[in-house]
């Protein structure tokens, strides 16, 4: 994977969305930190290129985005798909969680993430 673009302009974004986070990125970011999963470390409300994502790891080249109920109104989900894209022709692979998944079954959430660091080292084991 190549360099990705910093926008130095959402640092302060970033920032206030990380004070201002919603109960399952909490939830989930409880579970992510510091290694919790697999050693792995996350970021959480990281600016890549023009676009804040709710996590990312660099390592897996992951970004993990907890959707709620706003991201299903109006042109929310066409913006999603199109970021998504964005991001993904950059080399990034994206898990998207319902934030409902998050807040009633953060362990099959793990479960699903472990399964895709167990799928992704097998595939990146030299």
């Amino acid at each position: 994977m190549y360099y990705l673009p910093y926008n130095k302009n959402l640092k302060q974004f970033s920032r206030n969305l990380r004070n201002n986070s919603t109960l399952s990125e909490v939830l989930l970011w409880q579970q992510l930190r510091a290694g919790n999963i697999s050693g792995y470390k996350f970021n959480r409300q990281k600016p890549l290129d023009n676009y804040i994502v709710d996590f990312y790891c660099k390592k897996l080249n992951l970004v993990i985005e907890v959707d709620g109920a706003s991201h299903l109104v109006g042109d929310a989900p066409i913006k999603d798909k199109e970021r998504q894209s964005i991001l993904e022709e950059m080399g990034l692979q994206f898990l998207r969680f319902d934030d409902m998944d998050v807040k009633m079954n953060i362990s099959g959430v793990i479960r699903i993430l472990e399964d895709f660091i167990d799928d992704w080292e097998k595939k990146n084991l030299y």
